[in-house]
């Protein structure tokens, strides 16, 4: 016999299942506004750099799960990276690897390494730990340079032959109810599609018994190892992740610039650098924020060469342009100079005004406007958590 209170709780709750919570409702309209942009903004150059924020995106989620939720820095982004990128120079235009394949068999191998790695770095700690991450990136430039045979040494490897096609759909001649999208759109679509695949596995990863785990070695891991955590285990497994979805990042830069040499950014320390700057900007231990930290700062570098023409007029005094797109046109920065304090000031900025990033920001006024809302509809009594007011 059903109990008649249980009976008209479940009445009371029905209602509320009909209503799509705010995040739902956030999420959805992300997705829409995502998959509009680039039938309203018809640029190429504005989806390079929004495509190149959904490829910075993959590989900050990874950090987060990293940095954010267990609690270890890493330097060595940038390595995992350019291991996704030139397994898919090696497979996918070299061996004629199909997108599916060499996409998941980079995502694999970073994992791989990342699992090889992370014993080694959990026998530091912070700065330490920072120093050994670091190595990782001057290692990796080496095998780079040498081994001529996958990687084309110091004359780079073409990543042009590598398919962008799943089946009978190709994001590089992307042809959607009639409309035909040019490759820079179709490679956006692709780089969002793993963002969103990647951001779905993180948050429900953090929800898990080996996300808590993690999230309790971040806080307390003395206390984490007294439970029946094994601290090792999910440290490794964090980094092994995390290095993952970096190898994913460089497999789809790999297919956006088309040919790789040891002296494109991807191998180098400021990469690293601006993968950590993306989530303590967008908030540490926020899935939200690592995407908006990619948004704000991922393609930086690509605003400001095509803002050349705007800031290369006359400083006064000096009688020299502000930006040029190199030193040597006589500029007072470079183009890639004026990005990076552009980004070191943004930085700053961020950590004097919102300490704890957008994301802490964004729920610091969200919680200020609950307040405000129950105020109002107590009556514009205070809320001063003691209880009811006196009558």
């Amino acid at each position: 016999m059903t109990d008649p209170a249980s009976t008209q709780a479940a009445t009371r709750e029905a209602p509320r299942r009909l209503v799509p919570s705010g995040r739902a409702v956030a999420v959805s309209v992300a997705v829409a506004v995502a998959a509009l942009v680039p039938v309203l903004v018809e640029s190429d150059f504005w989806m390079l750099v929004l495509g190149t924020a959904g490829i910075f995106a993959i590989g900050a989620i990874g950090l987060h799960l990293l940095t954010g939720i267990t609690g270890q820095v890493s330097l060595g982004h940038a390595a995992f990276v350019t291991i996704g990128a030139y397994t898919t120079a090696y497979l996918g235009a070299e061996r004629g690897w199909p997108l599916l394949a060499f996409l998941a068999a980079a995502t694999v191998f970073g994992g791989l390494v990342g699992l090889v790695v992370g014993p080694f770095a959990l026998r530091f700690r912070g700065d330490y730990l920072v120093v050994v991450t670091l190595a990782l990136i001057f290692v990796t430039t080496y095998v780079v340079e040498n081994w001529e045979s996958v990687t084309g040494g110091f004359n780079g490897i073409s990543a042009n032959d590598a398919s962008t096609s799943i089946g009978p759909v190709d994001f590089a001649e992307l042809e959607v109810f009639g409309t035909t999208f040019t490759r820079a759109e179709g490679l956006y679509y692709l780089a969002w599609l793993l963002v969103g695949l990647v951001a779905v596995i993180a948050y429900n990863l953090v929800r898990t018994k080996p996300g808590r785990a993690m999230q309790a070695i971040r806080d307390q891991e003395i206390a984490a190892s007294v439970t029946g955590v094994s601290v090792a285990r999910y440290k490794v497994a964090a980094f092994a992740i995390s290095s993952a979805m970096a190898a994913l990042a460089g497999s789809v830069q790999a297919l956006s610039a088309r040919f790789l040499s040891p002296n494109d950014e991807i191998g180098e320390l400021f990469l690293s650098i601006r993968f950590v700057a993306m989530i303590v900007v967008g908030g540490i231990g926020s899935l939200g924020g690592a995407i908006v930290g990619a948004l704000l700062i991922g393609p930086l570098p690509e605003l400001v060469r095509e803002l050349v023409g705007v800031l290369d007029f006359s400083v006064p005094i000096i009688d020299r342009p502000l930006v040029t797109d190199t030193q040597a046109d006589g500029g007072i920065f470079s183009s890639s100079s004026f990005a990076q304090l552009l980004f070191g000031a943004l930085l700053i900025v961020t950590l004097i005004r919102y300490p704890t990033g957008i994301a802490g920001a964004f729920n610091a006024a969200r919680r200020r406007i609950a307040v405000s809302s129950r105020e109002r509809r107590d009556g514009g009594r205070p809320d001063t958590g003691d209880g009811p007011p006196p009558g």
